[in-house]
């Protein structure tokens, strides 16, 4: 967990619209970069790449 002031949290959340994103996969991508090249500095094996599954969250109920 994070924590981050709610005005910043916003106008990241719209940062990241604009540029076609959003905050948790311009996250993800930043976290993974950071340590590729911290990996390869230190000569160490980056980790293996995983397949991520994205799933629908279940449509609500109109009943």
């Amino acid at each position: 967990m994070i924590r981050i002031d709610d005005e910043m949290w916003e106008l990241y959340g719209q940062l990241c619209a604009e540029e076609g994103t959003t905050r948790t996969d311009e996250l993800r991508r930043h976290i993974h970069s950071r340590v590729r090249a911290y990996c390869k500095a230190k000569g160490l094996e980056p980790p293996k790449p995983r397949l991520i599954v994205r799933r629908k969250k279940p449509a609500a109920d109109s009943d």
